[in-house]
């Protein structure tokens, strides 16, 4: 993926657009290019937008996407429907299957399997025009994601009137989103409330790391539950309050717990060396347009989590942290 850094002379005296900037240089990218094929923009370390102001002496690092596709094509992929009906699909997402078309992933993502699934036609893709709507077309349906090696519960709507119904829900935080996860050691604490920023790692642009000395980056909450321990292992249940990209990955690495399998924020572990990411959406409670009442999806556990608690069991004895009763 191509990659692009500049830095502001500590002589330019004038406080002007990144997209004019960029563009005026003379290795620069035309602000069409720049709309359309840019996947990530930081100044000086935090992700901005276009639109961001640059002056003197700031940092600019820019990745961007070559040979994005005229369309996005439906493709006849299985998918393990939970529910639907005129405006919803809640789905059982595999693991390893991306939620929506990008950089690297332009077939085979859950928007191709839903538009065959629906009947619907190739959607074009735009290459001029604004970032939103260069982006919502990519992801017809999509009102929220899940990691690529993340499974589980994900809604998706067939309308844009239902589009929006959902996304007002993810927005106001009135849903809820419900996690179980396999992790290698064990919280201090049985239950938690965990409260961060949450900024990208300045070691490593790929990571993101859970800080609470700063005002930067986003705010994250998490609330976990840890149900059992097997030696050096627990089984936890999350629940998010925010929606922050890697959130319960971070934070789990934050409390000294990080995710089995997770190749990003965790090591190898010799007992279980071919373990992929065990962490799995398992419910979503959220009302559906024309309901009154609130509906609840939920999934069974997945065979990866079912042989790796088998192998637990049988390694280590069964164990449930003491419930910390914290004082008024």
């Amino acid at each position: 993926m191509p990659f692009f850094s500049a830095k502001v002379p500590q002589d330019f005296s004038d406080c002007q657009r990144l997209d004019k900037f960029i563009a005026s240089l003379p290795n620069g990218m035309n602000r069409s290019k720049l709309k359309s094929g840019v996947t990530e923009i930081l100044v000086n370390g935090k992700k901005v937008k276009l639109s961001q102001k640059v002056k003197a002496g700031d940092q600019i690092d820019i990745q961007w996407e070559d040979n994005i596709p005229d369309n996005i094509e439906p493709e006849n992929i299985a998918l393990d429907i939970v529910y639907e009906d005129e405006n919803v699909t809640v789905v059982n997402k595999a693991q390893g299957m991306v939620t929506h078309p990008a950089c690297g992933n332009w077939t085979g993502t859950l928007v191709n399997a839903l538009l065959y699934h629906w009947g619907r036609q190739a959607v074009s893709q735009l290459k001029e025009g604004s970032a939103a709507e260069i982006l919502e077309r990519r992801r017809p349906g999509i009102v929220h994601r899940l990691d690529k090696e993340t499974s589980g519960i994900i809604i998706t709507a067939k309308n844009r009137d239902t589009e929006e119904f959902l996304q007002k829900q993810f927005k106001d935080k009135s849903l809820q989103k419900e996690y179980i996860l396999i992790c290698t050691g064990r919280p201090k604490e049985r239950t938690g409330d965990i409260r961060t920023q949450i900024i990208r790692d300045p070691k490593n642009r790929h990571r993101f790391k859970a800080v609470t000395d700063t005002e930067d980056g986003k705010f994250a909450r998490t609330l976990y539950h840890c149900i059992a321990c097997y030696g050096n292992y627990s089984l936890i249940r999350v629940r998010l309050k925010t929606g922050r990209t890697h959130q319960i990955r971070v934070h789990m690495k934050y409390i000294g717990c990080p995710i089995l399998g997770d190749s990003v924020y965790n090591k190898p572990d010799s007992n279980f060396p071919d373990a992929t990411l065990m962490l799995h959406s398992v419910q979503l409670k959220i009302k559906l347009p024309g309901f009154e009442d609130y509906s609840t999806f939920r999934t069974k556990v997945p065979g990866r989590f079912q042989k790796i608690e088998k192998k637990l069991r049988a390694k280590f004895p069964k164990s449930v942290l003491p419930q910390v009763h914290k004082s008024k």
